[in-house]
């Protein structure tokens, strides 16, 4: 299109320079024609040119629009290629580490036919081992059994092992009380023996202040009598306590003395056994 309007400025002015120069040489006929002539050559010459322009300039616009249809095809055809190439590659790799998977199957089955023939050898050597292995078989399928049986039974176990154990521990709580039990009769037993043993010299103390309160009594009826032979006689014979409740002399071992000793059992028996009895023999019993 610019060449176009191009070409059509050019006619445009070359038609008026003929057209000026055709009215400035009138006188000049011959010429003018000569000049008109050539100026229609030209004319007809720049008419071809445009029109060959125009051809020109459409071709180009056509060229364009197939070289931009053409670019588009081909990055399309580039981008398919692309993904062509890719799912080729791709499948040329799956096939590749098939190959791979394959080879290493072959070696496998390869080991184990290597390893079949080398067992059918070996069964063929041992001849009769396959019936005593099916013997050993049947016998563990025998041991299997009797172990579940027993494992039937271990809950029944389990609970005797618990109540054995519950009477082991009644029984061990029993021997602490006992060993308690004996430990504080052994401490009251000697407890009792210290006590015994303290009372028993408390008696006989008592018994020799008795036994020489006696003979001062006696002593002292003497002496009445001698000095009243007949109603001392008669009293200090017939009834010996009124001998001692009748005698005037100061006698600090008298009755006085005595009725500590008929007190005595009370006062030193009052708290000796308090967790239990006490025999003869010096046992203790606890209760």
């Amino acid at each position: 299109m610019a060449g176009r309007s191009h070409a059509s400025r050019i006619d445009d002015s070359r038609l008026r320079e003929v057209h000026h120069f055709s009215l400035s040489s009138r006188p000049h006929n011959s010429r003018s024609v000569i000049l008109e002539d050539r100026i229609a050559i030209q004319h007809r010459e720049i008419q071809s040119l445009l029109e060959e322009n125009q051809r020109l300039a459409s071709a180009h616009v056509a060229l364009k629009h197939e070289l931009a249809a053409a670019q588009r095809e081909l990055r399309l055809v580039s981008a398919k290629a692309a993904d062509v190439k890719a799912e080729s590659d791709a499948h040329v790799r799956d096939l590749y580490e098939r190959s791979l998977v394959m080879e290493a199957e072959v070696r496998e089955i390869d080991a184990m036919s290597a390893e079949l023939a080398q067992v059918r050898s070996d069964l063929q050597k041992l001849g009769p081992a396959p019936q005593e292995l099916a013997a050993q078989f049947r016998a563990i399928e025998d041991d299997i059994a009797r172990a579940r049986s027993e494992v039937q039974q271990v809950p029944a176990i389990k609970s005797e092992i618990e109540r054995t154990h519950k009477e082991i521990q009644r029984g061990r709580a029993a021997i602490e009380y006992e060993k308690k039990t004996r430990a504080h009769n052994l401490e009251q037993r000697q407890l009792m023996e210290r006590h015994k043993t303290s009372m028993a010299g408390e008696i006989e103390r008592l018994r020799a202040e008795l036994a020489n309160a006696e003979k001062r009594a006696r002593a002292a009826a003497a002496a009445a009598n001698a000095a009243n032979p007949s109603t001392g006689y008669a009293v200090g014979y017939g009834n010996p306590v009124v001998a001692y409740q009748v005698n005037s002399y100061p006698d600090p071992y008298g009755t006085d003395q005595v009725q500590v000793v008929a007190d005595a059992g009370p006062q030193y028996g009052s708290g000796a056994m308090p967790h239990g009895t006490y025999d003869m023999q010096g046992t203790h019993v606890y209760r």
